[in-house]
């Protein structure tokens, strides 16, 4: 377990005192740690799932009012450059997030804590935890504290969001309708490979496998993106 000690290093780092411990010691809890011998806690895993969003919204509302003359398109660009997975690893190393996570032995030995994909869903389920003790505007402040006050527009928007770009194209004709499935997951947890398909009104567009599900989405929608003659994005 976490020491009473590094959790309040931890918490001096964020700026956020936590009245719940547990929910900060959950948010720190890889599922490698947590399926290991005969732990059975919880892991990070939910919190992740609410934080991806938390984040989302956070983020679009302040690229609404912040940038009060881009037009959609580039608000979708910008947001994806700072809610991707390497921009939730920046973000975390900034305050050193994985020396404080807890992971099975497996992953230890193979440099979890500094794998961009165990990281950035990190980030993502501290955010969760902070908004489940401390509510929107804490979390809206830890969030707010990683972005830079002048964000470079041309740069985000030169990106390849591949995802987005497959979303801005489908939307054109609102009777459209895509989703992602993840459809395989296999190796050891220091090691998982997870497929994605991408299905347009239930047919399969894409296919795409990576070292995380967020990067089995993206290389979905790229091959979906090139199937539809998108070299590209």
């Amino acid at each position: 377990m976490i020491s009473a000690e590094k959790l309040t290093e931890l918490q001096k780092k964020i700026h956020y005192t936590f009245r719940n411990d547990r929910l900060l010691v959950q948010a720190l809890t890889h599922s490698s740690f947590s399926n290991e011998g005969k732990k059975h806690g919880k892991n990070n895993e939910r919190l992740e799932f609410l934080g991806d969003s938390v984040l989302s919204v956070i983020v679009a509302r302040h690229l609404f009012l912040t940038y009060k003359d881009l037009p959609e398109g580039e608000l979708t660009k910008l947001r994806a450059s700072l809610v991707c997975e390497k921009a939730l690893d920046g973000f975390a190393a900034q305050f050193g997030l994985g020396e404080y996570l807890l992971l099975g032995r497996g992953e230890e030995l193979t440099g979890g804590r500094q794998r961009p994909s165990i990281l950035a869903d990190a980030f993502e389920a501290l955010l969760a935890a902070i908004y489940l003790d401390g509510g929107y505007e804490a979390a809206q402040r830890f969030v707010l504290g990683f972005i830079p006050k002048e964000l470079d527009v041309r740069h985000a928007g030169q990106m390849s969001d591949y995802k987005t770009a497959l979303q801005e194209i489908i939307q054109q004709n609102r009777e459209e309708r895509i989703e992602y499935v993840l459809v395989g997951e296999e190796g050891p947890d220091h090691a998982k490979v997870f497929t994605s398909e991408v299905l347009l009104n239930s047919n399969v567009i894409g296919k795409g496998s990576g070292s995380s599900k967020k990067q089995a989405e993206q290389n979905a929608a790229k091959e979906a993106l090139a199937l539809m003659g998108y070299k590209d994005v």
